[in-house]
């Protein structure tokens, strides 16, 4: 079906120009003289019959009109109409948050004006009774929702400067620990980004206090947010398991799955306590068993191979990661790469080989930022891998991904592209191909010190340098590139290839 676009994205207009004042419920300045004016033609006769103060509505958000596309319609567009969709997106995400920041400043603005009325007749009707001046009357604040301070938000400072301090006396004043802990996972994630080392020291060890408040009370979710403060080096500046492998303990047996995980890991990589297998599986089934997906995944990487001290059960470890590869997400990925590989060569009455699944497969687990899974398609698209028809657009494409990710086989194969060129799609260039080359060099990829030992040799980069080359070629042989042994050992370079572009990938 052809993809149908909103008018508004045709005509290239963005929405929201015509929207209303979220200020205009406010009284203004006559409004209030006409109030006061009233007060004192008609007095109330005591301070029990004082007009209320005026109560305050909810504006409700404007109806931006924003057709969603799906991922099929959306490719269909051309290269303008994606943009201005997606700039249509991004504009309507903006204005929704707007009108929060708004609203927010407009309950403050309407609690502050009904105070200072509600003042100013308790105060007149006293003055009028002859009984002096009566004290302030502290109008009580409502707890407010915290929903959008939840970990994971994307939540500054700067967007809550106003009602940082007005949170704080909500979660002061409140017996709730879910409240609490989202108030104080709020002030780490708002911390994070400030310049001023001060403030953020101060929103931290704040934060912090009240987390081991409510991890000492039992509070699972704070127990599992401050083990991995302590094991991600976010509390001293460097990793401390022993600290986080017993919050983690304490929350697992509060029901808390991923804290389950975390603890298998300990047990299993020896993290704050000692390796112990059978504790390892103990905790890793517990999370399986609340479909946590890392936890399925290992679980069946064990029952698979016979990890662990398990007996090595093939058809119960594809089971599980089967279950995980329904359930995985960003942050495990794992069992759609695993499975993948599995239908590459299949496991006979058990998998069966399936190349078109393979490629299904690993570009799920490349969707969720699997670099491994991204090189690997990379690979298929440019060599024609796995019934994949050869396309450079795509083998770079997923190579890119993957090599953002730092992945060193990604970053070399890039470097390759960069060294040919693909005509109108990646244009040639030695200065990118050396900067991708050192990048997998850095990780130790013996191949590619070989070929940073050639370039600086042939001046393929910032320039020759023979002296350096020789360091390169001596890391290479030292990594086991028996080329660079070869060379080390006075075998000639081939020159001749040196004039030919499309054969300088041979070092590759």
């Amino acid at each position: 079906m052809a993809a149908s676009v909103s008018p508004t994205i045709q005509n290239g207009s963005l929405p929201g120009e015509q929207q209303q004042s979220f200020y205009a419920d406010v009284p203004t300045d006559d409004y209030t003289q006409q109030q006061q004016q009233q007060q004192h033609a008609s007095p109330p006769s005591s301070i029990h019959n004082a007009p209320p103060p005026q109560s305050y509505q909810h504006q409700p958000h404007p109806e931006v009109p924003f057709q969603q596309l799906s991922p099929e319609e959306l490719q269909q567009m051309d290269e303008q109409q994606q943009q201005l969709y997606l700039q249509q997106q991004q504009y309507q995400y903006e204005q929704q948050l707007m009108f929060q920041q708004q609203q927010q400043q407009q309950l403050q603005m309407q609690q502050q004006y009904d105070q200072e009325m509600y003042q100013q007749q308790t105060v007149q009707s006293w003055q009028q009774q002859g009984q002096g001046q009566p004290q302030p009357v502290e109008m009580e604040q409502p707890v407010l929702s915290h929903a959008h301070l939840k970990p994971g938000h994307k939540a500054t400072l700067l967007s809550y400067t106003q009602t940082l301090e007005l949170y704080r006396q909500n979660a002061k004043k409140t017996n709730d620990p879910e409240l609490q802990f989202e108030f104080a996972a709020f002030m780490i994630d708002a911390g994070k980004p400030l310049e001023d080392a001060q403030t953020r020291t101060e929103l931290f060890d704040e934060a912090m206090k009240l987390l081991r408040k409510l991890a000492t009370n039992g509070h699972a979710e704070s127990q599992h947010y401050l083990a991995e403060c302590y094991a991600s080096g976010f509390a001293k500046g460097k990793p401390d398991f022993d600290k986080g492998f017993p919050l983690w303990v304490q929350a697992s047996k509060h029901g808390h799955p991923d804290a389950a995980y975390r603890t298998g890991r300990c047990y299993d990589e020896g993290l704050g306590t000692r390796k112990d297998n059978a504790r390892a599986v103990q905790f890793y089934r517990k999370a399986a068993s609340a479909n946590h997906p890392g936890a399925m995944w290992r679980l069946g990487v064990i029952t698979l191979y016979g990890e662990l001290g398990v007996q090595a059960s093939p058809r119960d470890g594809v089971k599980w990661l089967k279950r995980a590869a329904q359930a995985a997400t960003p942050e495990f990925p794992f069992a759609l790469y695993e499975l993948a590989q599995l239908h590459e060569r299949g496991i006979e009455n058990i998998v069966f080989v399936d190349p078109e699944y393979s490629v299904s497969l690993y570009s799920q687990a490349a969707e969720l930022g699997h670099a491994a899974s991204a090189f690997r398609l990379g690979e298929c698209w440019e060599y024609g891998k796995l019934g994949c028809k050869q396309d450079p657009r795509l083998s770079i494409h997923y190579y890119t991904l993957a090599a953002q990710q730092e992945h060193p086989e990604a970053c070399f194969a890039l470097a390759a592209w960069y060294l040919v060129g693909s005509p109108g799609i990646l244009p040639q260039s030695d200065a990118e191909a050396y900067i991708w080359a050192k990048r997998a060099a850095d990780k130790g990829l013996a191949k590619a010190l070989y070929a940073m030992g050639y370039f600086t040799e042939v001046g393929i980069g910032p320039r020759k340098d023979a002296e350096q080359a020789i360091e390169w070629y001596k890391k290479a042989a030292q990594a086991g590139d028996k080329r660079a042994v070869q060379r080390l050992e006075g075998v000639p370079i081939d020159d001749k290839k040196d004039g030919k572009r499309d054969e300088k990938c041979t070092i590759m």
